[in-house]
């Protein structure tokens, strides 16, 4: 077992071939804070594969699902999105069409009846281009970005039967996306997103790491200890779209304001979690002074192993998700299954399918805007 490292050094980057799709080589970053906490990333999906931190006793362990090749995450198409970049529009859209502008536009529907995480060939398929990767004394960083095509969402792979005459196809817009990874010597990883169009368009950028404190391949997160942020959260109807209400979350399992474990009252009798066969709803967070301010959204604490997660976002919204789909096909470095509970995810976002939805924040981004967002996971172990 690996052990704790009491020396600080400098934090660092360094990067090898984690292998081949198609006739391109994928690239793993591996980012070191110094301070025993390692993060990897790989250019395919601009997926973070790894994340090894200490316990309480110095025993470090890798805290994310994943798998341990690249064949299984180009095979499995991102399926079920371990660790990667989630774009261009994050969640679900309402039977894959919204109106912009006068125009109605089809995606691929890919959960059906609805589109999810920007379809088929959303961003945790695309290879992102490095355009840095480099290091100094209080940090590690790598940037990556990629150009997504009008049309994009849009493969046909899929009927759309929402589809009439006059429709168009996929997401308007060439979008250009900048995604900067961060490891300081404070053991917080920064994700900060940056996006541009030449066209109107919409978009919801997150990642979509699964979680597990006491280590991946270790078996249920439904007794860690979880605080949300959140008064507020917008329930779902039996396809999971949000009916557009806003409710609030006290008298109701979903009411994470004091600590609980994660899993307390995920058998409750409650219609919500039986649409979602568990948790995978949206917290509506406090709203920020300056849009741009990250506020804290959610901890979680694992009491065996002592390690603390501390989620901030300047994000309006947070996903809590219990991996529900996680069924035992899909195994980990550990080579232990992947069960449902495994792992949770937090993924910070515009609340979903905004686009179908006046009353929600807008997510529409023009021609001459700039779309920032920032989220950060602090890692730590309480005595």
């Amino acid at each position: 077992m690996q052990q704790y490292d009491s020396q600080k050094n400098p934090p660092s980057i360094k990067k090898q071939c984690y292998g081949i799709t198609g006739n391109t080589e994928i690239w793993e970053y591996i980012l070191d804070s110094g301070c025993n906490m390692e993060v990897r990333i790989i250019t395919y999906g601009g997926t973070i594969i790894s994340i090894k931190v200490p316990d309480r006793d110095g025993n470090i362990a890798d805290v994310v699902l994943g798998f341990d090749n690249l064949q299984d995450y180009v095979s499995m198409n991102n399926d079920p999105h371990f660790g990667s970049l989630i774009g261009r529009y994050a969640n679900r859209i309402s039977n894959g069409i919204f109106e912009l502008n006068g125009n109605v536009y089809c995606l691929d529907i890919n959960d059906p009846p609805n589109t999810l995480h920007g379809g088929n060939e959303g961003f945790g398929t695309q290879i992102w281009t490095v355009d840095k990767a480099d290091s100094n004394e209080n940090s590690a960083s790598l940037v990556l970005s990629y150009l997504s095509p009008a049309g994009a969402g849009w493969t046909g792979e899929t009927i759309n039967p929402s589809w009439r005459p006059g429709y168009l196809y996929g997401f308007p817009g060439n979008l250009s996306t900048t995604v900067t990874y961060t490891l300081t010597n404070e053991n917080q990883l920064i994700i900060d997103y940056k996006a541009t169009t030449d066209a109107p368009t919409v978009l919801n950028l997150t990642n979509h790491t699964y979680w597990n404190l006491a280590g991946e391949g270790s078996g249920t997160i439904l007794d860690h200890v979880l605080t949300i942020n959140a008064r507020q959260f917008t329930p779902v109807n039996p396809v999971m779209i949000p009916t557009g209400a806003i409710d609030s979350v006290v008298g109701t399992p979903f009411d994470f304001q004091e600590p609980k474990a994660a899993g307390q009252d995920i058998r409750t009798h409650n219609i919500q979690l039986v649409y979602a066969r568990g948790y995978d709803q949206n917290w509506v967070l406090p709203e920020a002074a300056d849009p741009e301010e990250v506020l804290l959204a959610a901890t979680l604490h694992d009491p065996t192993s002592g390690r603390l997660l501390e989620v901030f976002t300047s994000q309006p919204a947070i996903q809590f998700y219990t991996g529900n789909s996680l069924n035992g096909s899909y195994y980990g470095p550990s080579n232990r299954e992947y069960r449902q509970s495994d792992g949770l995810a937090f993924e910070t976002q515009h609340y979903p399918n905004s686009p179908n939805q006046p009353n929600f924040p807008s997510t529409q981004l023009n021609p001459g805007e700039t779309f920032n967002s920032r989220t950060i996971f602090k890692l730590s172990a309480t005595e």
